[in-house]
């Protein structure tokens, strides 16, 4: 075991965080997501959510400060409502990463990165919308 690396953080999700780069983008997947037809590297978080694992990630990752938005969404499709998980996001990410912009991307577009991604996290996430790209920013400390 390793002090203060939160304990929904698995050995395999760890060592990708560690081997990811500046710059290289990893994405929390929701439970409807298409990871594992689109996934370089697949990390399957099972029984998890979005928002447990974005705040974890958060913990041991910091986000791109050269873009104007390190943070992405896939864009909502044919009128559906906002999702509310969205607000929960940026909460977390705030809270990790002081006021930061998030973006949306259209659907098609975020499948389309997804496959280019450094990584693709399935999780248990039942809210629709959910999924959300994280780019990796510069460890400095």
């Amino acid at each position: 075991m390793l002090k203060g690396i939160p304990n929904i953080i698995s050995p395999e999700l760890l060592k990708i965080l560690d081997e990811m780069g500046h710059g290289d983008e990893i994405i929390i997947g929701d439970g409807n997501f298409p990871a594992a037809s689109n996934a370089q590297r697949l990390i399957r978080c099972d029984g998890h959510n979005g928002p447990d694992l974005l705040d974890a990630i958060l913990k041991l990752m910091p986000l791109d400060t050269y873009v104007d938005s390190p943070v992405m969404l896939m864009q909502t499709t044919n009128g559906d409502p906002t999702p509310t998980i969205w607000a929960e996001y940026q909460e977390i990410v705030n809270k990790h990463n002081g006021e930061t912009q998030m973006s949306q991307i259209e659907r098609f577009a975020f499948y389309d990165r997804a496959k280019t991604a450094y990584a693709i996290i399935a999780t248990s996430e039942m809210a629709l919308y959910a999924n959300i790209i994280l780019k990796k920013g510069v460890v400095t400390e």
